[in-house]
């Protein structure tokens, strides 16, 4: 039976993963919960936290604010100021590979290279999402009428993927074969890169803010409905044509966070009462990990290996769910 560890965190949690083997909780209050050895509190900024992301190798987490600040939180409970814009709303991050990041501000995305190189990108309408391609450094911006793909090591023009409408949240698949994003209306939209086909998933009741990538990137898992949505993604189409799976459905309830296992066809839904199941692909079968809580899962991430689930919610609920034989 799973087991839950719970964690205190104060306020609304915008991000929850994992630091190598410690957990951790980015509070929008502005607080950063470590849980490893003990619990350790950081406050990297001096008013609110609005984004965090850890970085690809698990070594630290990138976080910003309302503060103009980004910074980098170490496993070992360690803050460095890697960079600034005064009197900017950094809300927009993205970790990429080799140390890359990425922030947003209005119409300007900047990358930061681990050579210490710095990159500016303008944008005719205001930056909706940032996300790097799984290899090389490769910055896909989301906008309002499509998407914008830059090459950050290069002077060259991007590539311009169009499609009316406001997107925001922004993702590769795995393989790096295409390109999604979330829309202000509920609906996401998707490209197949190699020739810019265009690929539209709609029919939410509401609008899609987690989506997660099954571990070989044959299904991408979404909230918005009243079941987690999983489009596949392993024809040369996309989800074009086909039907998608509908996991942990629920009659009057819909699901706020998605986190798909790291080495199994599984998928972690949370639902907008706090109560948080484990579906399994093949026969739908469900385990519930955890009970109505007092407000939606607002996030929610596996460990490596798959035998821990962090989970948080708007109100601050926050803890560790240990799965065991």
């Amino acid at each position: 039976m799973p087991t839950i560890a719970p964690v205190d965190v104060d306020g609304f949690v915008v991000r929850a993963g994992f630091l190598k083997s410690s957990a951790f909780f980015a509070s929008g209050e502005g607080d950063v919960t470590l849980s490893g050895e003990g619990l350790k509190k950081l406050r990297p900024h001096k008013a609110g936290l609005l984004a965090a992301e850890p970085f690809k190798d698990g070594t630290g987490l990138l976080t910003s604010g309302d503060d103009g600040c980004i910074y980098r939180c170490g496993s070992d409970a360690t803050t460095e100021l890697v960079a600034e814009r005064p009197r900017k709303w950094i809300d927009l991050i993205a970790t990429g590979p080799s140390g890359a990041i990425a922030f947003a501000s209005g119409r300007v995305a900047w990358v930061c290279l681990s050579d210490g190189r710095e990159k500016e990108f303008a944008h005719e309408r205001a930056v909706g999402g940032l996300a790097f391609a799984p290899k090389g450094t490769r910055l896909a911006v989301s906008r309002y009428d499509g998407a914008s793909l830059w090459w950050a090591g290069t002077d060259g023009p991007p590539t311009e993927l169009s499609w009316k409408g406001a997107h925001l949240g922004i993702s590769f698949s795995p393989d790096g074969r295409f390109l999604v994003t979330a829309m202000q209306e509920n609906a996401l939209h998707g490209w197949r890169l190699s020739d810019a086909q265009d690929m539209r998933m709609s029919g939410y009741p509401a609008k899609v803010k987690s989506f997660s990538w099954s571990f070989k990137g044959r299904y991408l898992a979404t909230s918005g409905a009243n079941a987690a949505i999983l489009w596949p993604f392993h024809g040369k189409t996309g989800p074009m044509g086909q039907t998608p799976l509908q996991l942990g459905a629920r009659t009057e309830l819909l699901v706020s966070a998605v986190a798909c296992h790291p080495k199994e066809d599984v998928v972690a839904i949370g639902y907008q009462d706090g109560s948080v199941s484990m579906c399994r692909f093949e026969d739908k079968a469900e385990v519930q990990l955890r009970r109505p809580g007092k407000s939606p899962v607002s996030a929610m991430d596996w460990d490596s290996d798959g035998a821990r689930l962090v989970f948080g919610t708007e109100t601050g609920e926050a803890g560790i769910i240990s799965l065991q034989d």
